[in-house]
């Protein structure tokens, strides 16, 4: 049996290792203290060795430098993880036989991959496609799951969400599971049931605080019928969850949370040690490559003309063409001979407004994302926004990277 070392591994990281590692019928032993690692190094003499990089990168090459000493350890392969090392460690790295050094947050099917062809043991990965993404605002953990269910993704969940409420230090933590755009039947069920045992798994988490939004009879019916996740709230109304939420979270600040984005991670939100994407699903490389051959074809719907003039310049840095629309009629007229893969609204202009300008295009199944940047700040403008299919709701004014980063993640979970 292949055995492998885990040396000052976070105890969420250490903990998803094991798991996994376990699973695939590989032996894994943890240490924690590096005279307590070199003593199990000798002894177990494993196949592969992880490491997370301390702050004080003396101690690691202190290590290096011991196990170099021992014939039999010196050369097990060592993966690392962490901070990137100064450039004077890196170039020293290679003759303690690091053959691979990961950067935080961990892609984890490659960190897999890499660890199976290591061992010459390839690692099972479930490769269904599922775009998993959590935020964090106030004390509300929001996660979306579109297109499917990824056993890898969902054993991560647990761990994650531990994460989040130990480096934000939540207290009362509420979690809201979306997974509206989910069909799912009795095929499923095993799936869904590893869903909800981690999302219930954290004790700190009350059963009535956690909001499931679906309007699936399947997952209804399936959580009814579960004694594990009775007092778990299934709701079929965005609006029903976000003014619950809203207004328990925020009290009348509504523009505060608004403006931080209902699905966007507040400020403050620590990154975790694993990121819950594959490799092929992240950043700006994600949108690009799905439209190398054309540029992102960008509507933009706003009476003002500074409004405009800023967004056209923030989204001709995302390989974009620009329709720019003063008004809605103008817009809608276009909407009938294209399809665009992005959509700005403003929801207050003259003529059509922004919510009737979402109230045709869902009448008309229209499939582009729209995000609203509106002045607008009040719940109920929000609200509307949001259940008449608006992806994201933005607070004028907001930095032009901020509206860009919330265009990749729409246009990313769109992909």
């Amino acid at each position: 049996m292949k055995q492998v070392l885990l040396i000052d591994t976070p105890p969420l990281f250490r903990e998803f290792l094991k798991e996994k590692l376990t699973s695939e019928k590989i032996h894994v032993e943890a240490a924690g203290g590096r005279r307590d690692a070199f003593a199990k190094m000798v002894s177990l003499l494993p196949d592969l060795i992880i490491i997370d990089v301390p702050k004080n990168f003396q101690e690691l090459t202190e290590f290096f430098e011991k196990k170099r000493t021992d014939p039999n350890a010196n050369c097990i392969p060592v993966i690392l993880s962490g901070p990137l090392p100064p450039r004077e460690i890196v170039a020293r790295l290679p003759s303690y036989h690091v053959i691979k050094y990961f950067n935080k947050p961990i892609k984890f099917d490659i960190f897999f991959e890499f660890i199976g062809q290591t061992l010459r043991t390839p690692l099972s990965i479930d490769t269904t496609q599922s775009i998993l993404e959590m935020h964090l605002n106030k004390n509300i953990i929001f996660i979306e799951i579109a297109q499917g269910l990824n056993r890898e993704k969902l054993a991560l969940l647990k761990y994650r969400i531990d994460e989040i409420i130990e480096n934000n230090k939540l207290v009362s933590p509420k979690v809201v599971l979306m997974i509206s755009d989910l069909r799912l039947s009795f095929v499923d069920a095993i799936n869904l049931e590893l869903l909800l045992s981690n999302v219930t798994f954290d004790s700190r988490i009350q059963r009535k605080n956690i909001k499931i939004l679906s309007k699936d009879r399947f997952v209804c019916d399936f959580i009814d019928g579960h004694e594990e996740f009775r007092g778990v709230e299934v709701v079929e109304n965005l609006s029903m969850v976000l003014s619950k939420l809203v207004a328990e979270s925020s009290g009348n600040d509504i523009s505060e949370v608004i403006s931080q984005n209902i699905l966007a991670s507040t400020e403050d939100m620590q990154e975790g040690s694993v990121e819950m994407r594959f490799h092929s699903e992240t950043g700006v490389a994600s949108v690009m490559n799905t439209k190398k051959s054309e540029k992102l074809q960008v509507a933009i719907i706003d009476d003002d003309p500074i409004t405009r003039k800023i967004l056209e310049a923030a989204f001709g840095n995302l390989n974009s063409q620009i329709y720019m629309f003063d008004a809605g009629t103008k817009f809608l007229g276009a909407a009938n001979q294209k399809i665009y893969d992005l959509i700005i609204l403003d929801i207050f202009m003259p003529g059509l407004s922004g919510f009737d300008i979402l109230n045709a295009l869902r009448a008309k199944q229209y499939p582009s994302p729209v995000i609203v940047y509106s002045s607008a700040a009040q719940k109920t403008s929000v609200i509307q926004a949001l259940s008449l299919g608006a992806k994201a709701y933005l607070i004028k004014p907001l930095k032009p990277d901020a509206i860009i980063q919330k265009a990749l993640e729409v246009l990313n979970t769109k992909v």
